[in-house]
């Protein structure tokens, strides 16, 4: 299965055939039907990032930044001891500037998003598959209130920088695990499961200071996608690192609630004509609403 990229400046981007070929043979085949049991089980799952924090993983390193076209001279320089070093490896500040515009919604990652308005029975469809954000959350009394506001999915490749931030100031209250199974957030998975109900995931409200109750959201993904937030209770400032995602690609969810923010009006566009659209890590997205 293709899906649809657009860079903020229109250009369609290229897909990743060799990734896509591999997710029709793991989700379209009974072999891999088979081997995908295995693959996305939390053992399988830990026993490869075993590996990825070896030393024995770094071979992996040169053939992974040539495949994936990283700029290296965009991170901070060092030595890695294991592939999940290189991984979590940290972004230059000028690389990645953030807008410090108070009324500026901000991207929290490296993404391609979507963005989505949540109808009255809070049902929303990503490629073809309806979500409650009740099962998301699996709290009613939580999903009720954002009844009306915006779901929006920010979808990490491997290549992606897999460090997210804190989009605003405030303070946030504890994590909330939620166990799954490990599935890829790429589209071909959506096809066969829904993984934003199977998948391993850990959310947290933002009582931010200028768009109200946020729910921030990680989202785990194949082969490992480990969630690692670095804070339970805490106050943040705009900027500041909330947390990464080990090896695989993974996904950031915020969810506002209605009346609250205004989406840029390319990526609203994208997202009804099936685009994704490419943000960075602190990049302007849309802005506060202004009720009048």
């Amino acid at each position: 299965m293709e899906y649809k990229v657009k860079k903020r400046n229109g250009e369609i981007v290229k897909n990743n055939s060799g990734q896509n070929d591999m997710l029709d043979i793991l989700y379209k085949t009974i072999g891999g039907n088979i081997a995908l049991k295995g693959l996305t089980s939390p053992v399988v799952s830990k026993a490869a990032g075993a590996f990825c924090n070896s030393f024995l993983s770094t071979k992996m390193i040169p053939t992974f930044i040539k495949k994936a076209d990283i700029d290296l001279r965009e991170y901070e320089p060092g030595l890695y001891g294991s592939f999940n070093e290189f991984f979590t490896r940290k972004i230059k500040p000028e690389a990645r500037p953030v807008d410090k515009t108070p009324e500026a919604v901000v991207s929290p990652c490296d993404s391609k998003l979507t963005v989505y308005k949540i109808d009255k029975d809070s049902i929303f469809e990503i490629k073809g598959v309806s979500y409650h954000v009740e099962e998301f959350l699996r709290c009613r009394k939580l999903a009720k209130k954002y009844e009306n506001g915006y779901f929006c999915i920010f979808r990490l490749e491997v290549s992606d920088y897999h460090r997210y931030i804190y989009f605003d100031d405030g303070t946030k209250s504890a994590n909330r695990h939620i166990n799954g199974f490990y599935h890829t957030v790429n589209p071909v998975a959506l096809e066969k499961t829904d993984i934003y109900r199977e998948n391993t995931r850990e959310y947290t409200v933002l009582h931010t200071d200028n768009f109200g109750d946020v729910i921030h959201a990680e989202v785990g993904a194949m082969l490992v996608g480990k969630i690692n937030n670095f804070h339970q209770k805490h106050t943040f400032k705009r900027g500041d690192e909330k947390g990464m995602f080990e090896y695989g690609g993974s996904t950031v969810v915020l969810i506002f609630k209605e009346n609250t923010v205004e989406f840029d009006d390319d990526i609203m566009k994208n997202t009804t004509e099936g685009f994704e659209t490419v943000v960075k890590m602190g990049e302007k997205i849309g802005k506060k609403k202004e009720n009048k």
